[in-house]
């Protein structure tokens, strides 16, 4: 069976953005002996062109597209991002008769919703290493397809609930040619995302992790980790982006992934996203030694008012604490702040502004409003507080901020970042 696989994502707000969700799931169906061809929209002048020629030339038997984000997350000038794949499912109904089915982080978000608006054929909620491949062997088989734990069918919804892969050592690592990294971008410009755990139990009030990848933590080996890494050292990859939800969790996990790099000498780069408690400074050194030059530090407010609000398992002192130790050992870090939730003050905004002062990170960002997600407890919050309908799936961009603040932050933000050329906003 033929399938072909597109990435239609094509933002890049921060720095170019490989599709690594797809290359898991290509990787999964070339184990299985389906022949694949995959297309990275990323760059692309004409994608109907090179979506017109990819489809004459393969006859796929089965099309997946990969949706990555459904909007800029950004209150200011909010930028809805489903009308593009919306316009790339219709080229591929146009040139070809094959079911198309999504998936991807922010199609897994909002199901149902998505599978509505996009008028898609099927969509596939969190991983699709396993569930991707039984649909398209059902499909080929003429087979029923409901029982499918996680698909979703137009105007049905999910008749299975989805489930997380348990037995992580089922799922082979994508190797560079899986990726299918683009001409236009340069080596030296490019981080590799590289995932070695999934899932994440921390839930924050607004964040949608869970939807996407569940409440577990599941580890790849670190052997299959390394070995990944080696082949992408050799490959000529130097540059590597851990986009694990939580780096440091658990810390046993975190310190043996530094210990193989180090052991194995493969001299990289790399960054992290991590969470400002559950460290120490046995880690962070080993972090340092294994190549770590930039961390995420998520710690989004600097009230431990504002903290317990976003059901933060750290306060600020843990945070000073994490921050000392990264500037001591040389990594630089990136800080958030999000501002305007539940329970947002004026004098809760001023001490994000001066704690953020305080630690000095080597950037900021800084963003006004929360996007509310479902099923979260901002979500809960908003509907309470009468911001949103009980209805509401939530799929156009909407965001929770205070009411009473929302001018005054705007324009105090915008004044404060001026004399700070590292944050931005």
């Amino acid at each position: 069976m033929k399938v072909l696989l597109i990435s239609a994502n094509t933002e890049t707000i921060n720095m170019p953005v490989l599709p690594l969700g797809l290359a898991f799931v290509n990787t999964a169906l070339l184990a299985q002996g389906f022949e694949t061809e995959m297309v990275n929209l990323m760059g692309t002048a004409d994608a109907q062109k090179l979506l017109e020629e990819t489809i004459s030339g393969f006859h796929p038997d089965a099309i997946g597209i990969s949706v990555r984000n459904i909007d800029t997350q950004d209150i200011k000038s909010p930028k809805f991002m489903l009308d593009p794949v919306k316009s790339i499912i219709s080229w591929c109904r146009k040139y070809s008769n094959a079911p198309v089915i999504i998936g991807g982080p922010g199609y897994s978000i909002y199901p149902e919703a998505a599978l509505d608006y996009l008028d898609a054929d099927m969509g596939v909620k969190g991983e699709g290493e396993t569930a991707f491949p039984e649909l398209l062997r059902r499909i080929s088989a003429h087979q029923p397809v409901s029982d499918i734990p996680g698909l979703y069918l137009p105007q049905k919804g999910a008749l299975t609930p989805r489930q997380c892969i348990r037995q992580t050592a089922k799922i082979h690592f994508p190797l560079p040619i899986h990726l299918h990294i683009p001409d236009t971008i340069e080596k030296q410009d490019l981080w590799i995302p590289f995932q070695t755990r999934r899932g994440c139990p921390m839930d924050c009030s607004y964040c949608s992790t869970g939807a996407i990848e569940g409440r577990l933590i599941r580890k790849f080996s670190i052997k299959q980790a390394i070995e990944t890494l080696a082949a992408y050292t050799d490959a000529g990859y130097k540059q590597f982006f851990f986009v694990d939800n939580t780096f440091n969790l658990p810390p046993s996990y975190a310190e043996a992934l530094c210990d193989g790099i180090i052991s194995e000498n493969l001299n990289i780069d790399w960054r992290c996203i991590l969470y400002p408690s559950k460290i120490n400074e046995r880690l962070v050194q080993k972090m340092a030694r294994a190549g770590c030059r930039e961390v995420s530090l998520g710690f989004e407010s600097g009230s431990d008012e504002i903290l317990k609000h976003f059901n933060k398992r750290f306060n600020t002192s843990d945070i000073r604490k994490t921050s000392d130790m990264l500037k001591n050992y040389g990594i630089a870090q990136l800080g958030f702040l999000m501002l305007g939730g539940p329970g947002e003050t004026r004098q809760t905004v001023m001490q994000s502004l001066d704690f953020m002062d305080s630690l000095n990170p080597d950037a900021m960002k800084i963003t006004t409003g929360i996007r509310i997600y479902p099923d979260t407890l901002l979500a809960e919050i908003a509907i309470k507080e009468g911001i949103i309908s009980p209805d509401d799936n939530l799929l156009m961009p909407t965001f929770y901020i205070r009411k009473e603040l929302e001018d005054w932050l705007i324009k105090t933000i915008y004044s404060w970042v001026k004399g700070r050329p590292n944050c931005f906003f």
